[in-house]
């Protein structure tokens, strides 16, 4: 019997960098190029020609029975494999390369559950083993080669039979008894007599074993002893873990650190956990995304603290990063349906020292007569040119509550398809958060504008009392894997605020985000949208509030809101909007992934949807980036169902997922 000392197999692992341009703050930063597409002709690890400065090599690995997954195991462990394009500078070094990398491999092939494994590196002809590694009749073999070809090197593997474990003991370090079934689930050990001996799967027992006790309300668990006995004759392993599940503890005081120009009573309303509420990992994660949610803070620490207090209770320290307090923007963006447009902006992050946040945005765009299609004959007309400017205000946790003050005002010019218009609108509401994933907002907004469509001009002023609900349990704002999302708004016109078209504007979106696998390669993402207007026939309606389907945020395929009920070829709007988007987000590599989808709508004349408009259905297939701000977006979508005029393809680029 052999008592294994070394169980967890150390891997190299590669992360993949993206290197983004942001303007945010002072100073910036110098840009970096970045093959991003390298990956796509394997060359990673490719070695240089030969030369008298260095001694490239060749490498091959064999392993009998030709089991692939095992010579990715090695390959992952080899350093010959993963400095193969970096070349030792002679032979002596080259030798001693690989005599390293014998004890890695056997490590590696042993972490896999085969403990009778045997390694043999084969450098320009002599073969070096753990035992009897031949370091100088190596390099002297080596050596000839330098200046003339690559030294030809082999790793052959012998693995030999996988071993199984045969017991499994799981054990209270305070009383030396095995859990009971109730206390530890065997769904959370996993592991079972007769599985394959790889230290990985123990390793990744031995972290749902701790995880699991610390999401029951015990910070300080952990695996007291390990004891691993392999068992050569009968190819087989019995595993033993003592595991001290540690006292049972609450949320104790929560101490704030770092941040010194934001009041610590904002950053307290953003924290829904009370002292003595059960201490659980979870917890301590909603804790961090709640308080992320603060602009002027670039990140967010949660340190637990050693010891339990007197109460029984974990104190807790929340150190925190601010960001650069202000910050500018702009981007320039195309599309083959809508035309062309481009965006500015600044914010100030922290106007006051209570994170309140400025921001100023202002945006011009040209929509061509043809929805987007470039016409060279065509003169420029300042008719189809439209923008906006956008201030908005936030004072977040009025007197250290919950409620956040939002002022807003916005003056447009729209030009679509369909209608032109100009505003003015100005709101401001308060929002009450309930907790990291639930608010609701109520407010005033006052609107004067004027729009025109085919069915004439419409002189308007609005006068509303909008109320909205947000619901948000997603792991990610740009890159969703799981949860759902939910907004929800009615805005009431009366006419005896001063609204001169009375009406009630009801709209609402729900996502939900469903991951197939464990590592979220697979996630299944689904939209509905809905929307209705009351109280005003559809002529009496100015086009701009009007209901519209289609575009990048809508039915990809089709023209910006070109879909509704149409006079005379033109599209007028409806009273109300149905709305449906599928997609299959598929990862191929870590950092490449491919998304089919289908999106479908219109709007209705009447207030309810009633189907007498044909539904608009519009599928693809999008290409993502992912880097570490969110992935890159490239969708290509064709209309299933076009209508007289409608594209034949349309192509949308963006930060982020369609919804």
């Amino acid at each position: 019997m052999l008592h294994l000392r070394r169980l967890r197999n150390n891997r190299r692992i590669v992360f993949p960098v993206v290197v983004g341009v942001l303007l945010s703050g002072m100073p910036l930063a110098p840009a970096v190029a970045l093959d991003l597409f390298g990956w796509l002709r394997g060359d990673g690890n490719a070695p240089p020609p030969p030369s008298a400065q260095a001694l490239p090599y060749s490498l091959d690995i064999v392993v009998s029975g030709d089991n692939s997954d095992l010579k990715q195991v090695l390959k992952d462990a080899s350093t010959l494999q993963s400095l193969q394009s970096d070349p030792p500078p002679d032979a002596a070094a080259l030798a001693s390369r690989a005599e390293a990398d014998l004890p890695r491999l056997i490590d590696a092939l042993w972490g896999a559950g085969y403990y009778n494994a045997r390694v043999t590196i084969n450098v320009a002809g002599v073969p070096m083993v753990l035992q009897s590694p031949r370091r100088d009749a190596a390099t002297r073999a080596a050596a000839g080669y330098l200046a003339r070809a690559l030294v030809p090197v082999q790793i052959v593997a012998d693995p030999g039979s996988q071993f199984a474990l045969r017991d499994v003991a799981v054990l209270d370090a305070r009383t030396g008894r095995p859990f009971p079934p109730a206390e530890l689930p065997p769904r959370v050990v996993q592991i079972k007599p007769g599985d394959p001996a790889r230290s990985a799967d123990i390793v990744a027992a031995e972290a749902r074993i701790v995880d699991h006790f610390r999401s029951q309300s015990h910070p300080f668990a952990k695996i007291r002893r390990q004891n691993p006995v392999v068992i050569h004759p009968a190819q087989a392993m019995d595993v033993s873990l003592s595991v001290d599940p540690g006292p049972r503890a609450g949320i104790g005081t929560i101490s704030i650190h770092g941040a010194e120009n934001i009041d610590p009573a904002v950053v307290r309303s953003f924290i829904y956990t009370e002292p003595g509420d059960p201490y659980s990992p979870a917890e301590l994660a909603s804790m961090r995304k709640s308080i992320s949610q603060i602009e002027a803070l670039s990140s967010v620490r949660i340190r637990e603290g050693e010891a339990l207090d007197a109460y029984g209770n974990l104190p807790l320290f929340v150190e925190l990063t601010e960001r650069p307090p202000r910050v500018i923007g702009a981007s320039v963006q195309y599309s083959t349906t809508d035309g062309p447009a481009v965006r500015a902006y600044w914010a100030h992050r922290n106007l006051f020292g209570g994170a309140e946040r400025l921001r100023l945005e202002g945006s011009v765009f040209y929509l061509t007569e043809d929805g987007g299609q470039p016409d060279r004959s065509q003169d420029f007309s300042w008719d189809n040119l439209g923008g906006r400017f956008r201030a908005s205000f936030l004072k977040p946790a009025l007197w250290g509550t919950r409620n956040d003050w939002l002022v807003d005002g916005l003056v447009e010019r729209d030009r679509t398809e369909g209608y032109t218009s100009r505003l003015a609108n100005a709101s401001t509401g308060i929002r009450h958060r309930f907790s990291e994933t639930f608010s609701i907002q109520g407010g005033i907004e006052y609107e004067k504008g004027q729009a025109t469509d085919i069915l004439g001009q419409i002189d308007y002023t609005l006068v509303g009392l909008p109320v909205s609900l947000s619901y948000d349990s997603t792991d990610n704002l740009l890159n969703p894997t799981k949860g759902m999302r939910v907004i929800a708004s009615v805005a009431p016109y009366p006419e005896f605020l001063g609204s001169s078209v009375p009406m009630t504007v009801a709209r609402g979106t729900a996502s939900a985000y469903f991951s197939l696998d464990e590592d979220a390669r697979y996630i299944l993402a689904g939209r509905i949208g809905l929307g209705s207007i009351v109280g005003a026939d559809l002529d009496e309606i100015p086009a701009n509030r009007r209901f519209y389907a289609g575009g990048g945020g809508s039915v990809r395929g089709y023209r910006y809101r070109s879909l509704s009920p149409t006079f005379l070829g033109d599209p007028i709007g409806g009273r109300s909007l149905l709305e449906a988007s599928l997609e299959a987000r598929i990862k191929i590599t870590n950092t490449i992934g491919i998304v089919p989808f289908v999106d479908a709508g219109t709007a209705f004349d009447s207030s309810f949807p009633n189907f007498d408009e044909p539904i608009r259905v519009g599928a693809g297939l999008g290409l993502r980036y992912y880097t570490a701000v969110g992935p890159i977006r490239l969708d290509v979508a064709i209309p299933v169902n076009p209508g007289p005029g409608d594209p034949s393809y349309a192509i949308y680029v963006g930060i982020g997922q369609a919804f």
